[in-house]
């Protein structure tokens, strides 16, 4: 990590209809905002509710609540499907919450903390898995298939201190578990790469649900 990581943006979802799901709405659409944005533990999924005010899921079975309630993509890897992709991506693209510099997200150990500004503290939950729209948004065939071959898929992550994100607060790792589960090889394992399974498992911090699907995949 650079000593300089930091948040670039904070971003927050605006409605918008949702065509590729059958869905009456979905909040993909996300914008950097001017000033603080309040920070805290959504609850149990099922609600919508997500970390950010101001924000939410439409797709409440699937996504939102204490194990998704922040979601982060580095500018980096932005700026490398940018050139892939031959368009300009916005911070927000993505449907990231956080855009941020100077941190390796993707190589970001699960219940690795993160401190951002002097007070909220997030821990790193699970990768985030593509689904249909984001295809649909991207408006790009195939995208799915090719999101999941180059693995980088951001972080979601858990909020542990709540408080307010600013952009331009700087980001301090103030923990690292004793694994080597990251979030790409936790990727890698529920798509493409299922020998890698059985050491999820070392991740205590992975969601339940996740920690279910490994044992019922694994199962002899």
């Amino acid at each position: 990590m650079d000593a300089h990581a930091r948040l670039l943006s904070v971003n927050v979802g605006r409605p918008r209809p949702n065509p590729w799901k059958g869905l009456r709405a979905t909040g993909i659409d996300k914008h950097p905002v001017d000033g603080p944005v309040a920070v805290a533990a959504p609850g149990p999924k099922g609600t919508g509710a997500v970390g950010l005010a101001g924000d939410r899921v439409y797709d409440v079975r699937n996504h939102g609540g204490d194990d998704q309630a922040v979601y982060a993509y580095a500018r980096e890897d932005l700026d490398g499907w940018q050139e892939e992709l031959g368009r300009e991506l916005d911070n927000g693209s993505f449907g990231e919450n956080l855009t941020t510099t100077g941190l390796d997200v993707n190589g970001a150990l699960i219940g690795e903390r993160w401190r951002i500004g002097p007070d909220v503290v997030l821990e790193v939950s699970c990768a985030r898995i593509p689904c249909g729209t984001f295809q649909g948004w991207l408006d790009r065939e195939g995208w799915i298939r090719r999101f999941t071959e180059a693995a980088l898929p951001g972080a979601y992550l858990r909020v542990v201190t709540p408080g307010e994100l600013h952009a331009g607060d700087a980001v301090e790792v103030v923990h690292r578990p004793d694994h080597d589960v990251t979030v790409a090889s936790s990727f890698r394992a529920v798509t493409t790469e299922p020998q890698l399974l059985p050491g999820l498992l070392a991740a205590d911090a992975l969601p339940e649900e996740i920690k279910e699907l490994v044992r019922r995949r694994t199962r002899a």
